[in-house]
Formats: structure tokens, C-alpha cells, sequence
């Protein structure tokens, strides 16, 4: 969930903020004067966003994905249990 801010807030609030943002993957768009400065979210979301545009910059990857669509689209895709046979439920330990 994405929510505002003000820079006066957050320095009164921090601790709060960095609990939110790491316990429920909050994001907060810093406003200084109204105006959105800066965002603060998480370490993981960071990396997740970091790593999305690491694929998305490689015209490799994004020719792969775009082929393996219209693979998909074509019906040239096999089922789960086809590749790696019939999934077990794993049973929870008591």
C-alpha cells in the first residue's frame, strides 16, 4: 500500500514508519511542501524493483519472454506433472 507523507510527519514518526514499511511492505512517498521528494519502501521491494528492471533493461530476456508468450498463446507449453510429474502434498509436521 502506497501512502503520502510529509517530511515533518516522517522525522516524528520514523520508527513507525520503518515498521510499517518492513512488516507489511508499506511504501511512503515523502511530500516536502506538498511535493513528492522521495519514497521510502522496503529492502525487499527495492531489490524486487531493482531486479525487474535488470530484465526488462535486457532486450535478451525481453525477446525471451515475449517469444515464450506467443509460445504459450500457440499452446506449445506442457503441464506441471508433464515436466516434473505428479506434485505431493507434503504433509505438515505435528
Amino acid at each position: 500500500m502506497v501512502k503520502n507523507i510529509s517530511a515533518r510527519n516522517l522525522r516524528s514518526n520514523l520508527s513507525g514508519v520503518l515498521n510499517k514499511v518492513s512488516k507489511h511492505l508499506d511504501r511512503y512517498v515523502v511530500l516536502r511542501r506538498g511535493e513528492p521528494e522521495a519514497v521510502i519502501m522496503s529492502i525487499e521491494d527495492y531489490e524486487g524493483w531493482l531486479e525487474t528492471l535488470e530484465i526488462m533493461s535486457s532486450k535478451r530476456a525481453m525477446a525471451d519472454i515475449l517469444a515464450a508468450k506467443k509460445e504459450i498463446r500457440a499452446g506449445k507449453s506442457y503441464a506441471f506433472d508433464k515436466v516434473f510429474g505428479k506434485h505431493k502434498r507434503l504433509k505438515k509436521a505435528s
